[in-house]
């Protein structure tokens, strides 16, 4: 059923108004297929397939086709704008020409092989783009269900301390506390549902932001799974620094721009060497000056020697060699942080997760402070202060609790987006 309802989800067939009930990996795969990010990027690497197969045409033949009418002046002749003086006839003539490039010497070949590294290079920008949606997608979907959680602890919270305050105004008009007491009791109340009010607008936020990250921003509800609690860390953080540099895709895809670029440098340098061509022509003339025969037909080679362009194939070939290293250092650049990004989101993540066992103990100890600070109170052993008290330390034990266990799972996948895991 679950599926079902992804697949309407994705194919945009579901209203605003249906309450979609997901888990973690429906709303990835829904993200996946829908959102507008994706479709871009892979576009954007399509489109770059296309590039090698303009440049490989130059190895090709090239035919054309060419229909001419002229009317002169018999025996005219063109005697300004040009080193030719070519004589002029009346003619009607239609022919076919054909172009083959013989050689280059390597340049387009490494035009060629520079533009499909770049075409690489665009297909591992759009699995970073696959991946950084994913997160987004995590991300948000544990901030759905923490800020839910939250909103559950306000409300339970709201419920006992409108007891609290129930309870001290009935004491109060009986005589047994003060009107202190009720002051106190009714400050706590609105406290809490303050807290019910920030909850509520955080569930309504996270919800926006999840709508938008699977590409489906009229959603205004979902219903979401719980996932299970991912288990601890790995002991150290070498081998998922070495999973890093070998898996993440913008990595690899500078690796790609830097071969790229290398095969350009050499594309360059061959801008120096001659071109060698065959032209050929041939085709009808049935009408003109009996100086043209009916038919007409001639084959050549042409050989292009670049021998002065004022410095213009140095100057390129110099920037491309500086770009060249450029992206090397941007190689070199992008591994550093990545060995930071890994340690800082490992360091993160086994914070959190020693920081479920604390909170945990923290719930118990504040629950069982608590009951004591109630049954003091109900005695008349202690005031309102101590009791209130009570209540927020086990209000603020059982918000970080909450938010330790869904704080660890968001920590838990931005890990494995940092480790090039999250495909």
């Amino acid at each position: 059923m679950r599926y079902a309802i992804a697949a309407l989800i994705g194919a945009g067939l579901l209203s605003a108004q249906d309450t979609p009930h997901l888990n973690l990996h429906e709303s990835e795969q829904i993200a996946l297929r829908n959102n507008p990010g994706i479709s871009a990027a892979r576009f954007l690497a399509e489109a770059s397939k296309e590039v090698p197969k303009q440049l490989q045409a130059n190895f090709q033949p090239s035919v054309f086709g060419s229909v001419t009418s002229v009317g002169a002046s018999d025996g005219s002749r063109i005697a300004a704008g040009g080193l030719n003086n070519p004589v002029l006839y009346s003619r009607f003539a239609s022919g076919v020409g054909v172009g083959q490039m013989i050689t280059d010497f390597g340049r387009t070949r490494n035009l060629v092989q520079s533009a499909t590294s770049r075409a690489k290079a665009q297909e591992e920008n759009s699995n970073t783009t696959r991946a950084q949606i994913l997160l987004d997608v995590d991300r948000n979907y544990f901030a759905i269900l923490r800020s839910e959680a939250v909103l559950k602890v306000a409300e339970q919270t709201v419920t006992e301390r409108q007891l609290v305050a129930d309870q001290a105004a009935l004491l109060s008009r009986n005589g047994l506390k003060s009107t202190l007491d009720v002051s106190f009791a009714n400050v706590n109340l609105a406290s809490a549902k303050l807290l019910v009010a920030d909850a509520q607008n955080q569930v309504k936020a996270s919800t926006a932001e999840f709508a938008n990250a699977l590409g489906y921003p009229g959603q205004n509800q979902f219903v979401l799974a719980d996932e299970p609690v991912p288990g601890p860390p790995p002991d150290t953080v070498t081998q998922l620094v070495a999973e890093a540099i070998h898996n993440r895709p913008e990595l690899a895809g500078l690796r790609y721009e830097e071969e790229a670029a290398a095969k350009f440098v050499k594309a360059e340098r061959d801008l120096w060497m001659p071109s060698i061509g065959l032209v050929a022509n041939l085709g009808l003339v049935p009408s003109g000056v009996s100086a043209f025969q009916s038919r007409y037909g001639a084959v050549g080679m042409n050989i292009n020697l670049p021998l002065f362009n004022g410095g213009l194939f140095t100057a390129r070939r110099a920037e491309a060699e500086l770009r060249h290293r450029g992206v090397q250092e941007d190689v070199k650049d992008r591994q550093n942080k990545i060995v930071r990004d890994v340690q800082v989101a490992y360091l993160n993540a086994m914070n959190e997760y020693e920081r479920m066992g604390l909170t945990l103990k923290l719930l118990e100890q504040a629950q069982l402070a608590l009951s004591l600070a109630q049954s003091r109170y109900d005695l008349g052993l202690s005031s309102i202060i101590e009791l209130s008290q009570a209540q927020l330390n086990l209000t603020s034990a059982q918000i970080a609790n909450t938010n330790a266990r869904y704080d660890y799972q968001s920590q838990w996948s931005a890990l494995q987006y940092q480790i090039g895991a999250l495909r």
